[in-house]
């Protein structure tokens, strides 16, 4: 996991927790190991027993041919019932749910003919909704793909300046209409999941869900002690007070690369924690968002999630919310 890149990182965990913790990872990355050379050797097998007169040069490249990134379809739960009419339009990737809100509420949403400026409005399939006159239905086939961001790349569907965006890397990907879950500021590298699974994007979107990120930063200087002290305490900036989950050293002897784990969305808020102290940010580098980390995706390429990393995305810190929706519940019953 992320915390292996940076072994220094300082938390509020006991010794016993980390040594699981470092157990647990070296327990996994031992069975990917095992796991990828098995596949390896089963694969030259086969290819062994299909044609021993191939050269090793035919049997690689008959290798790549065979193994081409297809994406997984899947099939959205049944969407046959009523619903609120500002989560159809985000089952249509209209936009995200919140946003549709404000998109009802200006007229522009039209249903069997009537304007309805109530997001909560009840619709359905069999209903006929039209958004600026131009009819919507809910999207069946949902993709899940993972960007290695590279610099220079603005992460929005398109920009009226006519900078490169991160979907000019995407061209002829999907059919479907796929968009970033989150930003990443132009000069920011890494992690980027695109979706056209309106629902998830919100979840992974809203602060409740305390979506984990992890972040390398390069600073222009030597990140000092005290500084390092300060930020794991955190810090009241012009938006409120903040403060990393986890916070530590890339590589002991260059401390100008620091490792920090948040699960704040606020605007370019890594940025603005380093540049309170008086440091120059030189690289922001997204390493993981969400349990999801740009292994083995090179800057600037992508690939599909798997099912096993869908189905983890979907449940993710489903528990922690459940628990605070209780707490809640039994506060106001005291009251």
């Amino acid at each position: 996991m992320a915390k292996s890149s940076f072994g220094n990182f300082k938390s509020q965990k006991t010794n016993a927790q980390k040594k699981e913790e470092f157990r647990q990872e070296k327990k996994k990355a031992r069975a990917e190991k095992n796991e990828y050379f098995a596949k390896k050797k089963a694969e030259e097998n086969s290819y062994r027993a299909q044609d021993t007169s191939d050269s090793k040069k035919d049997v690689t490249s008959r290798s790549r041919a065979q193994t081409p990134a297809q994406p997984i379809t899947f099939k959205r739960e049944n969407t046959n019932g009523e619903m609120p009419l500002n989560k159809y339009l985000a089952h249509c990737d209209v936009c995200s749910r919140r946003d549709a809100a404000d998109v009802i509420r200006k007229g522009t949403v039209v249903v069997n003919g009537k304007v309805i400026t109530e997001p909560g409005h009840k619709v359905t399939d069999k209903d006929e909704v039209k958004v600026n006159g131009k009819k919507i239905s809910i999207q069946k086939e949902l993709v899940y793909i993972l960007l290695n961001k590279p610099k220079d790349y603005i992460t929005t569907s398109e920009d009226p300046q006519g900078r490169r965006t991160i979907m000019d890397l995407m061209r002829g990907v999907s059919t479907q209409r796929i968009y970033p879950v989150g930003r990443l500021d132009r000069n920011t590298t890494g992690v980027l999941l695109l979706t056209n699974d309106g629902e998830l994007t919100q979840k992974l979107s809203h602060p409740s869900f305390q979506v984990k990120k992890v972040y390398e930063v390069t600073l222009d200087k030597n990140l000092e002690k005290k500084d390092f002290e300060k930020l794991l305490n955190g810090l009241t900036l012009e938006d409120g007070f903040i403060a990393p989950d986890a916070l530590g050293y890339a590589d002991p002897k260059d401390k100008k690369v620091i490792g920090i784990e948040i699960h704040s969305g606020r605007n370019r808020i890594v940025r603005r924690m380093f540049e309170a102290l008086g440091y120059d940010v030189k690289g922001l580098d997204r390493v993981l968002f969400a349990n999801l980390t740009k292994k083995n995706v090179d800057r600037g390429k992508w690939r599909y999630l798997n099912e096993k990393e869908v189905r983890l995305l979907k449940f993710l810190n489903k528990s922690f919310v459940k628990k605070k929706e209780e707490l809640k519940g039994k506060n106001r019953d005291e009251e």
